[in-house]
């Protein structure tokens, strides 16, 4: 059976081009261009996707290019699918008394829940948290959460979870057995992450919990199976002085109370990245000053593997946990290395400076990157590189604002180990994989434009033949024949050396037997 083809999307200030990704020759063939929008989202399948417009928002099939239905939303600032696609929660600016938060089911048409937001934080959205199986869904309020029956929203809240001070929640998703409540530090109490079993709330007693200093945020993120809790506790504030982008510590949580405590991290420095393998059985921590350090751990927090250090502050894992990518994007140069996680060899380095955006196809075999406006104003486009580093293709556009891979369901495309040829020659790929498939020439030294002179003034001062010049100037000439002369002088063949210490032996004696003679006549 033939697998689906890869889909990518860009989106400028035209709209959006919806293309067929590689393997192609060529240039990439195009499904749809120039579809008005000002934002795109795919769901969790990529069966569908959403744009809105300044009047409404548009669901279209992925496949068939075509639109399923509409709701009037005028210039939604943030839209978001369900895991499952029957929902889509959209939010826009407020405008008098009109509720502005509303969630929509896609097939009916209907709005299940509507509520008015004076806020918007990309930080905080989705502000419905669905379940993969959308059984549960959740949302965080001043001092609360509120649970709702994500099959029929018309139960409003079925239960809740009173917790002062709350300032963050994650629902673990697969399964949805648990929440992650964080409380920032405050008055001199220490910040806390509280870990909660969703079947139990109203004991409000958590399974696990844990407290620290030096944090203002904090990223929350669980592993597939919904047993461990990564936590990255950031602080504004470096009170050290050796970091001037604040204090950062990376904190481990399982849902047994087996763990709770700090990863231990080899390294003085800010923590610059931390993801779970999408298999939930270990996770990458990028951290340390430059060059930061990069390490493997399991899921009980014991360090597996070292990558080594390097600029780097991402790390992205592709769909399937078998190739991982750590890069330096930002204001670093752009240094990507590509890992095999099972065999933990090294596939290949390259460079992708100035990205802004990067992201694995959903089978697992490439890596995109792209440079986008507004960061970047200049030099925008994207890169394509396989999963060895090589890259694959390349293109400049004028203004570009946002590139996408269609998501695809995990199985849909099989678990592929690098080609043989890969594998054989991991050691050569570390080499090869450059952004082009030319090897990277050393840049020469600077000369300064007056160089061309200076054989010629060495030969003069040392008598060296130059390389520009086959003949000798008359003073180079002169001073090579004075430094002859006197190094003959100098060089003395051995035989004769050998006759006139001889020579001056003899000439000794003589004077020694002259000195002694008249001596002896006075005595007699």
């Amino acid at each position: 059976m033939a697998l689906p083809d890869l889909n990518f999307v860009l989106r400028g200030p035209d709209g959006l081009s919806l293309l067929i990704g590689p393997p192609f020759v060529g240039e990439p063939r195009t499904k749809v261009e120039k579809l008005p929008c000002s934002t795109i989202i795919f769901s969790d399948d990529g069966s569908r996707f959403a744009v809105s417009t300044t009047e409404k928002i548009v669901i279209y099939d992925s496949n068939l290019v075509k639109d399923i239905c509409s709701f009037a939303v005028s210039s939604a600032v943030a839209i978001s699918f369900s895991p499952c696609g029957t929902y889509i929660q959209s939010f826009q600016k407020a405008s008098g008394d009109q509720k502005n938060f509303t969630i929509w089911n896609i097939n009916t048409g209907v709005a299940v829940l509507l509520q008015s937001k004076k806020a918007f934080s990309k930080s905080s959205w989705p502000l419905i948290q669905f379940s993969q199986d959308e059984t549960v869904a959740c949302q965080l309020v001043t001092n609360e959460v509120h649970l709702f029956d994500a099959k029929d929203f018309s139960k409003g809240i079925v239960d809740r979870l009173r917790f002062p001070g709350i300032d963050g929640l994650q629902l673990s998703r697969a399964p949805p057995s648990h929440l992650a409540t964080y409380v920032r530090e405050n008055k001199g109490a220490p910040a806390s992450v509280c870990i909660f079993s969703r079947l139990h709330l109203a004991s409000s007693q958590p399974v696990a919990r844990r407290s620290f200093f030096k944090a203002s945020t904090a990223n929350m993120m669980w592993n597939q199976g919904s047993t461990a809790l990564l936590v990255v506790a950031h602080s504004d504030v470096d009170k050290t002085n050796k970091s001037y982008y604040g204090e950062s510590r990376v904190h481990f949580l399982t849902t047994d109370g087996s763990h709770e405590g700090s990863v231990p991290l080899s390294k003085e420095g800010p923590v610059h990245d931390a993801q779970w393998s999408p298999t939930g059985k270990d996770f990458v921590v990028v951290y340390g000053f430059m060059p930061a350090k990069v390490t493997l751990f399991d899921t009980h927090c014991n360090p597996l593997f070292e990558f080594g250090t390097g600029s780097y502050n991402t790390v992205r894992w592709n769909p399937h946990g078998r190739f991982v990518c750590l890069a330096g994007f930002g204001n670093l140069p752009g240094d990507m290395a590509f890992w095999d996680r099972n065999t933990l060899k090294l596939l290949g380095t390259t460079k992708a400076s100035c990205s802004v955006s990067s992201e694995w196809s959903s089978d697992g075999r490439y890596l995109m990157t792209a440079t986008t406006m507004p960061r970047m104003q200049v030099d925008n486009g994207f890169k394509v590189f396989k999963y060895n580093g090589s890259l694959y293709f390349e293109k400049r556009i004028d203004k570009l604002y946002e590139v996408l891979w269609r998501p695809a369901v995990l199985g849909t495309y099989p678990d592929r180990p690098p080609s043989p040829s890969t594998v054989n020659g991991s050691e050569q790929g570390s080499q090869k994989g450059t952004m082009s498939a030319k090897a990277t020439v050393k840049p020469a030294a600077y000369r300064p434009p007056h160089s061309s002179h200076t054989a010629a003034v060495r030969a003069q001062l040392f008598g060296e033949d130059p390389e520009s010049s086959g003949e000798l100037s008359k003073s180079a000439l002169k001073n090579k024949k004075r430094r002859g002369k006197q190094k003959e002088k100098k060089e003395v063949p051995d035989s004769e050396s050998v006759d006139m210490n001889a020579a001056v032996s003899e000439l000794n004696e003589k004077l020694e037997s002259v000195s002694v003679s008249p001596n002896s006549e006075t005595r007699n």
